[in-house]
């Protein structure tokens, strides 16, 4: 994967903590910058933690499923894309509190979808560094924003941004099965 398509695949990861980080910056009425920083260090290193774990795991058991890795990847980022496609219909009310456990549960939340990412990662040999690199500094600025553009515009773009992030992420996963099924790659 090129630098654009990571930077891409990390913009389209980070819709669900920018949609969480809206959310909150609604609820928390008037922002502090802490509160745009928490934001940020926890959705962006979770969402840089996952991939880096999924790229282990995959990397563990890519010799036993080579010969399928790209109808793996079609099928991975099909349904984490049909979902955040799914969830931007949804209502969500998350809570004001910045507290550890609130926001490790959050964190896992939105980030759950890079674990799979990541394992695709593996099959198509990806430079995990610089790809956890992209993922977690764009999910730590769109989340910082996402805080500010709550408590501004409201829930106005959630469901836009989750909606986007989906398309984003299924039609990479079908880009990844015709370049292999028709070109080889």
């Amino acid at each position: 994967m090129s630098v654009i398509e990571l930077f891409i695949v990390g913009i389209s990861l980070s819709m669900d903590a920018f949609a969480v980080s809206i959310c909150k910056g609604l609820s928390v009425g008037k922002i502090k910058l802490k509160h745009m920083l928490l934001a940020g260090i926890w959705f962006g290193g979770f969402q840089a933690l996952m991939p880096l774990l999924g790229y282990l795991l995959g990397s563990a058991f890519e010799k036993y499923i080579v010969s399928i890795d790209h109808w793996v990847a079609f099928i991975l980022l099909g349904i984490i894309g049909f979902n955040m496609v799914k969830e931007s219909r949804e209502e969500e009310h998350p809570d004001s509190s910045f507290a550890f456990k609130a926001m490790l549960v959050l964190a896992i939340a939105t980030s759950i979808d890079a674990l799979a990412v990541g394992v695709t990662f593996a099959f198509l040999n990806v430079d995990i560094i610089l790809a956890i690199s992209l993922i977690g500094i764009t999910t730590f600025a769109l989340s910082a924003a996402g805080i500010k553009i709550g408590s501004v515009f409201g829930a106005k773009y959630k469901s836009k941004a989750e909606l986007f992030g989906g398309i984003v992420l299924i039609a990479m996963g079908i880009k990844i099965l015709v370049e292999h099924l028709f070109f080889g790659a």
